[in-house]
Formats: structure tokens, C-alpha cells, sequence
């Protein structure tokens, strides 16, 4: 395990029992979040997008603010669904966070997954060609997205342009070298995620997916992975892959952890419909003690087959709650899965 990061939703709700009652509660405890993880030793901050819902949404001015107040920590997303997206104007925000940050921006997309609002990104301009599926559309954005980060010009300028050009065809700007490469894809079948693959894109691989062959959770996500790695071998792309999973892992240190979260981690897999066709597998819960937590995920496949780790954070918890599963977790935990010694 090479590297370990936390993935928020960013979940706020006007209850007294939610210490992220708003909007804004949302985003400045993200930032603090992110400061805090850095601090610990974190290697990434990561934050899901939803839209029309009580959660974290348009990311970039989040991850801009992040990168600004932040000097280490890679910041990214898990996911941005692609069929919301304009290609040519995301591969803008994308650079200018990723300039500000130093490099440090792991971009995460999709395809998309089940909404609050049916046909949502509708009501953004986007529909699906003729005869084309929503799904097609989020991958066809993200084939144009992934063309335009190569950085190449393809736009015909003015012959008499308001500010000096560069010679050529121009290209969306700023331009952020290396991002391309650090395009992440968030997969829920093995199809996709060889699909991935044979495009270049790093893997990421959530607590749930398409359930394809019955086997628990962990290996089937497993087989996922193997099955990604071997068609980016055979795509001979010149660098490593890198892959990801998240887990919901709550190490018991103190009474509040086992009020809180002493009985989450007696479930198992779980098993759902993200649609009428489409039977899901959703992976367990940990909670334990961290000898306990260590014997169990020793044993998860999945996790043996990443090189990052992402712990989905309770965010409406607070900050220094979220803190203290990561450090128990970081220091009582990870140095025994092997983290950080390849």
C-alpha cells in the first residue's frame, strides 16, 4: 500500500445532530479536512461530486482553495460525472487548479452514476446524440476531455486577434503539463475498467459495483483490478498504472468510536439495483479494534491489489472527528498493511 487518503461527500443537513449544517459548513470543513490530513501524513484528499443534492458539487473552486491552502497532499475527485461536463471548459478549471497546486491534482470522472433529479445534466444543455445512451455521452466527454489535455492546438485563431498569439492553432488555456496522465477512472464493471485501461486513464474502484460473477465483494473488485492491469500491459503504455479503493474503516481506539461505529462493522456485503437491469455488490464496513482491523484487511484482496487507499470520512461528524480515524488509522493501522514501505 503506497498511498492512503481520505474521499468526503461533503453531506450537510440542517439537523442539530449535523455539526456541517450548510452549504458553506460544507466547504470551509473540507478545506480544514484537507489541511488536517497533510498534517498527519496523509497522502490524498478527495472529494465525491453529486448535483441537485445536499453534497459537494461543481469541484474546482473547492480543490483551487485546497491547493492553495495545502503544499504536499494530492487533491482530487471520486468522481465528476462526465455527463454534466463541457470538456473544453472542465480541461480549463483542471489546469488552473492543477497550476496552482504544483501538480498535485488526481482527477476522477465517470460516466455517472444513479442522480437526485432524473436526466439531470439535461437541465445542464447536454443530451445524448441519436441513438446514443447517457452513459455514451459521459464517455464521449470524456474522450474529448482526454484529447484536449494532450495540449495540442486545434482552434483556427483570429487573423486579427485582440492580444498576440502564439504561432499555430491554439489550444484551451492554461495548459497543465502532466495532468493527462493523472486522469483517474471510476469503474463499477470489469468492462469498464479495461476500457480504462486501454486509454491511459489510473483506475478507481469504489465500495460498490456491478455484481458479476456472485463472489463476495473484495474479490470480485480484486478480479477487477487484475483484469485492468492486464489490458494495460497489453495497451503497452509506457508508465505504471496506479489504482485505487475505498473502504469505510473505523478504527475502535476510545468509547466515542464504539458508540458510534461498534456495530457497523458486523454486516457483510450487501447487495442492491442501481437500476432495473443493473444488480450491484456493495462492499462491508470495517470497524474494529486495529488488531482486529489489521487481520481483516489483511485478508481483503482488493486492498492487496491497490497501490492507494481511500477512507470514506463521515464528514458530518466534524473535522476533528474525521481527523482522529485517520491519525488512529494512519499510525495504528497502516504501518502493518505495509504502507509506505514500496
Amino acid at each position: 500500500m503506497k498511498k492512503i487518503g481520505f474521499l468526503s461527500f461533503g453531506h450537510w443537513t440542517p439537523s442539530a445532530q449535523s455539526a456541517t449544517r450548510s452549504a458553506a459548513d460544507a466547504l470551509l470543513q473540507s478545506i480544514d479536512l484537507a489541511v488536517a490530513a497533510e498534517e498527519l501524513g496523509a497522502d490524498g484528499a478527495y472529494f465525491r461530486v453529486h448535483h441537485f443534492a445536499r453534497q459537494l458539487s461543481a469541484p474546482f473552486p473547492l480543490l483551487a482553495a485546497v491547493a492553495a491552502r495545502t503544499t504536499s497532499i494530492e487533491i482530487g475527485t471520486g468522481v465528476i460525472d462526465m455527463r454534466y461536463e463541457n470538456p473544453l471548459y472542465m480541461a480549463e478549471e483542471a489546469g488552473i487548479a492543477d497550476l496552482i497546486s504544483g501538480g498535485r491534482l488526481q482527477l476522477g470522472i465517470s460516466r455517472g452514476s444513479p442522480e437526485q433529479v432524473v436526466e439531470g445534466w439535461r437541465y445542464f444543455g447536454y443530451q445524448p446524440e441519436a441513438g446514443e445512451s447517457a452513459a455514451e455521452m459521459g464517455r464521449r466527454h470524456t474522450l474529448k476531455l482526454l484529447d484536449v489535455l494532450r495540449g495540442e492546438g486545434f482552434a483556427t485563431p483570429e487573423p486579427q486577434p485582440m492580444f498576440p498569439n502564439p504561432p499555430g492553432l491554439l489550444r484551451p488555456e492554461p495548459y497543465s503539463e502532466g495532468l493527462r496522465e493523472r486522469i483517474w477512472w471510476g469503474s463499477g464493471s470489469n468492462a469498464t475498467a479495461v476500457w480504462a485501461a486501454k486509454l491511459g486513464m489510473n483506475l478507481q474502484s469504489s465500495t460498490l459495483k456491478d455484481d458479476e460473477t456472485g463472489e463476495p465483494f473484495h474479490l470480485q473488485q480484486a478480479k477487477q483490478i487484475r483484469a485492468y492491469r492486464k489490458a494495460w500491459q497489453e495497451a503497452g503504455h509506457n508508465r505504471s498504472p496506479r489504482v485505487s479503493v475505498s473502504r469505510s474503516i473505523f478504527p475502535l481506539v476510545n468509547e466515542r468510536d464504539r458508540a458510534w461505529f461498534g456495530s457497523s462493522g458486523e454486516g457483510g456485503d450487501q447487495i442492491g439495483y442501481l437500476d432495473e437491469q443493473t444488480r450491484a455488490i456493495f462492499g462491508r464496513s470495517y470497524a474494529a479494534e486495529p488488531e482486529k482491523l489489521i487481520e481483516q484487511l489483511a485478508r481483503d484482496e482488493a486492498i492487496a491489489e491497490a497501490d492507494t487507499l481511500l477512507l470514506t470520512l463521515p464528514n458530518q461528524l466534524g473535522v476533528d472527528y474525521c481527523a482522529h480515524v485517520m491519525e488512529a488509522f494512519l499510525t495504528q493501522v497502516a504501518p502493518a498493511l505495509g504502507w509506505r514501505d514500496k
